[in-house]
């Protein structure tokens, strides 16, 4: 491990609430949470003010309205926060070449390498730059870990949050590691957690104590050994420079075997949605729907299909996978079970019924009569279905200009009509069909003026809704 604190690890706050309260001022200050608004969707990011009412990521969406009933509730705008990543991302590369993109919102920086750090102070001057640029480029703030290696750079951004900066010197590590959770440790999910904690293992220091060979007894070879380095502060994983991801995946392995067909498909229909989410905060969607399972003997089987075009739509993905696994003889057991999607592109706004309707198109193909047998009658076309105003989105009104959509149904749309820089905007209800009410492109968080002018805002200048948050100093801890 290297001997200054020269890896930084950025993590933008509640970066898809944030993007929004920025773009709304009317939200500012609000609890607002991001996610799928449909009976089965999940928080993607709750803001620091739904986060007090125990709202969470992965939470499902039912649940976060029970425990806050009066925030906003937002659908993703995707393109969107990818754009602003992509600023945030550029000033990030202007700082090393060697950059580590873990998803929109969540970076390493190896600063030794673009020649930006090479000590703790410069280290330190680096990561207080780059917060206020990140401020100035897009209006939202960023927490800034900073450490001689990737797993304490991002404890350090954790302890940072929100908006902060904390340098972990080096020498110090083993004191500050001590008293976590051993869940802080890469790689310590629920279930290691709980394995660990029946063993009697609760903070990193017992994982330590513990020793390396009771860890490889308690958790295998690979694993124990992994663990046991982390607890000692040792990690020497270089930051790796950005690559282009080829899939998206996630599985689960059991520690009994699953008989049970139903469990099986619900298992499918669970990894499904995760897979979904990981998608979604990648900003990106995908092709081909892939299914593995390994068997009882260890067997593994891999069944792939691939749609007419990409899709993070959940109920899309849910249905493939379900038809993968029918062609999968489970009778033995199953002790493995993942779902994954590739064939990448970045992700589109698409009509959530348009795979679904090519599935049943193909399928329709297939059932056309055979030369010489009557054809049914042609249906007719179906009428023009409603549109879509999801909650969050922006619209422009012929009238009334820039707008976001508030709610919909019944047949009406409700529009607050405001811009990133204006107040708080007023509130109208349209029709539906509306003509003056078109979908629209979201408006740029920091006007293109102040971009180009150069010159970084003194903390003053800055918007006074900002005020609030907490930690804006440069911390050292021991």
């Amino acid at each position: 491990m290297r001997t200054a604190p020269t890896i930084l690890h950025l993590d933008m706050d509640a970066f898809f609430a944030s993007a929004e309260q920025a773009s709304k001022p009317s939200l500012r200050g609000k609890a607002v949470v991001v996610g799928g608004l449909g009976p089965r969707g999940v928080v993607a990011t709750a803001s620091y003010e739904a986060r007090v009412f125990g709202v969470h990521s992965a939470m499902p969406m039912a649940q976060a309205r029970r425990l806050a009933p009066n925030a906003a509730y937002l659908v993703p705008r995707f393109a969107f926060y990818r754009s602003i990543s992509e600023r945030v991302m550029g000033l990030l590369r202007a700082l090393s070449p060697l950059v580590e993109p873990l998803s929109l919102d969540e970076a390493f920086v190896d600063l030794e390498a673009g020649g930006a750090a090479w000590d703790a102070e410069s280290a330190r001057l680096a990561g207080m730059k780059l917060r206020a640029d990140i401020r100035a480029v897009t209006g939202l703030t960023g927490s800034v870990g900073l450490a001689a290696s990737k797993m304490l750079a991002k404890i350090g951004s954790e302890q940072a949050k929100p908006d902060g900066l904390v340098l972990i010197e080096p020498g110090t590590e083993r004191a500050l590691l001590g008293p976590l959770s051993v869940r802080t440790l890469p790689g310590v999910g629920p279930a290691t957690g709980d394995h660990l904690r029946r063993a009697g293992i609760h903070t990193v220091e017992e994982i330590a104590e513990a020793g390396e060979d009771e860890l490889v007894r308690l958790l295998g070879k690979a694993h124990g050994h992994a663990l046991y380095a982390m607890a000692l502060a040792h990690d020497e994983r270089p930051v790796v420079a950005e690559r282009e991801t080829k899939s998206v995946s996630v599985e689960d392995t059991y520690d009994v075997d699953i008989h049970d067909r139903v469990r099986v498909a619900l298992e499918v229909q669970r990894l499904a949605d995760r897979c979904v989410r990981r998608l979604r905060g990648a900003g990106l969607s995908g092709r081909t729907i892939v299914l593995k399972v390994r068997r009882y003997d260890f067997s593994t089987l891999t069944r792939s299909e691939t749609l007419r075009g990409p899709t993070d739509d959940p109920a899309v993905i849910r249905e493939a996978a379900a038809r993968l696994l029918d062609s999968v003889d489970t009778t033995g057991g199953v002790r493995l079970l993942g779902v994954g999607v590739s064939g990448l592109a970045d992700y589109t706004q698409e009509d959530l019924f348009a795979q679904a309707a090519g599935v049943r198109a193909a399928g329709a193909e297939a059932e056309r009569p055979t030369e010489g047998q009557p054809e049914e009658p042609a249906e007719q076309p179906p009428a023009p279905t409603e549109r879509r105003w999801p909650a969050g989105h922006d619209v422009r009104h012929a009238a009334y200009g820039h707008g976001w959509v508030q709610g919909s149904g019944l047949g009406r749309v409700t529009v607050r009509f405001e811009t990133p820089r204006s107040a708080p905007g007023r509130v109208r209800t349209f029709l539906m069909d509306d003509p003056d009410l078109e979908p629209a492109e979201p408006l740029p968080l920091v006007p293109p003026a102040q971009l180009s002018s150069g010159p970084e805002p003194e903390p003053a200048s800055l918007p006074k809704w900002w005020s609030g948050t907490a930690g804006g100093g440069a911390t050292s801890r021991p």
